[in-house]
């Protein structure tokens, strides 16, 4: 599927996504924003995916090796945690709708490129067909072997957290990114390599101009 066959095409205006393997510090710089926009005291919701509801408890159970399901399984509660977390109640679209900016720890990126992987392109395409996009797309660039020796220290690594699967994660994400290049959302790409201060410097001159005009 090329850039020009990507079918998603609505943006949602202050929709702020991280995107990135496990590793690159998407968590820790979504904390660090959290804190300069509750500073400004500009009105926000942060978020992440898996959510917080059943179905999102249950995917982490599945990512944590505790219940095994079908590749093809996960792929349809991903969609599935989404769609809820879209346009259920308290959900992303209705934060928006008042005004505040979302920033949000993974989205349908995630899924294009992790169950992209297991359980092939074609499924992950058509679950995620008519999502919205972001105005933002953070995306943070690591090599597998540095993300893996930050992993390390968190405890019982989950089942996508392998070096051979992230190399090839890794890979995929420059497909979607490619695919919806010219799509609507800005791209901002971020060396997670660099220093945590630094980094939420770039994050914050990114975000700020998206609500302070």
């Amino acid at each position: 599927m090329t850039a020009e066959d990507t079918p998603f095409r609505e943006v949602w205006e202050r929709f702020v996504v991280f995107e990135g393997i496990d590793g690159t510090g998407t968590t820790t710089q979504r904390n660090l924003l959290s804190e300069a926009l509750t500073d400004k005291s500009i009105p926000f919701h942060s978020t992440a995916e898996p959510t917080g509801s059943e179905i999102g408890r249950m995917i982490r159970r599945i990512l944590a090796g505790d219940l095994r399901v079908r590749p093809e399984t996960l792929a349809y509660l991903y969609a599935t945690d989404r769609n809820e977390h879209l346009y259920g109640e308290g959900g992303i679209r209705e934060h928006l709708q008042s005004g505040k900016l979302v920033v949000c720890d993974r989205y349908l990126y995630s899924s294009l490129a992790y169950q992209g992987c297991s359980s092939g392109k074609e499924l992950p395409d058509r679950l995620n067909l008519g999502f919205p996009l972001p105005s933002l797309l953070v995306y943070f660039e690591l090599p597998p072997d540095r993300a893996l020796n930050r992993i390390s220290g968190r405890g019982s690594p989950d089942i996508f957290e392998r070096r051979d699967f992230l190399t090839e994660v890794s890979k995929a994400y420059e497909d979607v990114l490619s695919r919806f290049s010219g799509q609507g959302t800005e791209i901002l790409r971020i060396d997670g390599s660099r220093s945590i201060p630094d980094i939420a410097r770039e994050i914050r001159d990114a975000v700020l101009p998206l609500v302070e005009g």
